[in-house]
C-alpha cells in the first residue's frame, strides 16, 4: 500500500471507438477481454480495479462515470463503497472528473496522493506498473504533479507524447519540458530515435492540494464548483449540489487545461514505465492483445468462427457462426443488429461511422 492513495478511476467514454460491440450504454470499460486480461470474466474496469488495490483499499478508491453506466459499475463493484462511486451527470472531459476526484478525497484526508489511471487500459506486468506508481507517488510528496510515460515500443502516431527532461534523483524521474500532439510518422520516428520522448498515457499521480492549487490558479471556476461539490457530499448533500454545479463546470481535459500548463512553470515531473501498457483504442489494436491463431486471425467471442485461406482478421461474433473465405486484413464484427465490416487499417475511423449513423437518424444502432 502507498500511505495516503486514492486510485482515481475515470470511467467514461462514449462507446464508439469498438463499435459496434460498444455502444452509448454500453462503453467497452463494461466488458471482458477474455485471455487478454487473464481473468477470463474479468471486465476491463474490473481487471483495472484489481490492479490498483494493492496500491490503495477499496475504501479509498474512487470511480467517475457517466449517470448512465451507474447501475452497471455498481454490478460489477459491488464492494465499492457507496460514497465512492461518482456519477457524472454529464459529459465534461475528464478535467472536471480528476478535479472532483481530488477535492473529494482532500476532504477526506488533507495529505491525500491521488492517482487517475483509465478503466480501459491493458498492463501485462502488474509488478513494473506498481514499481513505477510507487516511485511516482514518492516524486509526488515533492508537491510536483506526476505523469508516467511510456517507454515508446515504435513510431506511433495515434498518441501524444511527453518531451522530458532533467533526472531528479528520485528513481528514473525526470522533469517535463512539454507535451506534443499526435505527431505524423516522420517526428514520430524522431521522436522515438531520440530517448528523449515517451508516450503520453494519461496517468497521473499528484498530491490532492497541489493539484488543486494548479486547478485554482489556472481555471478558478473549475475550483470554485468541484470544491462546493467536494464540501455537499462531505455533509451529505453531494447529488443535488453535484447535479446542479456541474453543467456549469468548463469542459476540458486534464491535460489541456492543467498539466500543460503546470509543465510550462516547471511543475509537473514524468516517471518512465515499461509494463506492457495498452490502450484498447480501436479493432486494429485489439488485434495485437488478443491470442491470434496460426494465420494471425483474433477471434472474440466468435466460437463459430469458420477461416479458409483467410489471415490477420479480427472477428467479434454475437453467437451466430461466421465464415471467412480469401480474406486478409479486415475486422470484421457481429453485434446481433448490425454487422460491421472494414480494413484493419480503417479500424480508427470507425468514429465516423457512428456520426454517419447518427446523422441519418439511426440511434439504436449507437
Amino acid at each position: 500500500m502507498i500511505e495516503n492513495f486514492y486510485p482515481v478511476v475515470p470511467a467514461g467514454g462514449s462507446g464508439t471507438r469498438l463499435w459496434p460491440l460498444s455502444r452509448d450504454n454500453r462503453p467497452k470499460f463494461l466488458f471482458s477481454l477474455g485471455g487478454a486480461l487473464g481473468e477470463a470474466d474479468a471486465s476491463l474496469l474490473q481487471s483495472t480495479v484489481r490492479r490498483l488495490l494493492p496500491l490503495g483499499c477499496l475504501d479509498r478508491l474512487l470511480v467517475v462515470t457517466g449517470a448512465a453506466h451507474v447501475a452497471a459499475v455498481r454490478d460489477q463493484l459491488p464492494d465499492l463503497p457507496p460514497d465512492n462511486l461518482l456519477a457524472e451527470p454529464s459529459p465534461r472531459d475528464s478535467g472536471p472528473a480528476i478535479a472532483l476526484a481530488a477535492a473529494l478525497a482532500h476532504s477526506r484526508n488533507p495529505d491525500a496522493i491521488t492517482g487517475s489511471f483509465a478503466a480501459d487500459h491493458l498492463v501485462a506486468d502488474v509488478a513494473a506498473f506498481h514499481e513505477v506508481i510507487r516511485t511516482a507517488a514518492e516524486v509526488a510528496g515533492s508537491g510536483l504533479l506526476v505523469t508516467v510515460g511510456l517507454v515508446p515500443t515504435r513510431a506511433e502516431t495515434g498518441y501524444g507524447y511527453i518531451k522530458t527532461g532533467a533526472a531528479l534523483g528520485i528513481g528514473a524521474a525526470r522533469a517535463v519540458d512539454r507535451f506534443e500532439e499526435k505527431p505524423d510518422v516522420t517526428t514520430a520516428t524522431a521522436y522515438t530515435a531520440s530517448g528523449d520522448y515517451l508516450w503520453n498515457a494519461g496517468m497521473f499521480v499528484w498530491r490532492a492540494d497541489a493539484v488543486l492549487a494548479e486547478v485554482r490558479r489556472q481555471l478558478p471556476d473549475l475550483y470554485d464548483g468541484v470544491s462546493a461539490i467536494a464540501a455537499a457530499y462531505a455533509r451529505g448533500d453531494g447529488p443535488h449540489v453535484h447535479s446542479q454545479v456541474w453543467p456549469t463546470l468548463p469542459k476540458v481535459s486534464i491535460d489541456v487545461g492543467i498539466v500543460e500548463g503546470a509543465a510550462a512553470r516547471g511543475r509537473v515531473a514524468c516517471v518512465p514505465g515499461d509494463f506492457g501498457w495498452t490502450d484498447v483504442g480501436d479493432w486494429d489494436t485489439l488485434g495485437t492483445v488478443l491470442p491470434a491463431d496460426g494465420n494471425g486471425t483474433v477471434a472474440l467471442d466468435a466460437a463459430g468462427l469458420l477461416a479458409l485461406d483467410s489471415s490477420d482478421c479480427v472477428v467479434a461474433g454475437s453467437g451466430r457462426s461466421v465464415v471467412l473465405l480469401g480474406v486478409h486484413d479486415l475486422v470484421v464484427v457481429d453485434a446481433g443488429d448490425v454487422v460491421f465490416v472494414c480494413p484493419r487499417e480503417r479500424a480508427q475511423d470507425v468514429g465516423s461511422v457512428v456520426r454517419a449513423l447518427r446523422a441519418a437518424g439511426r440511434d439504436s444502432l449507437v
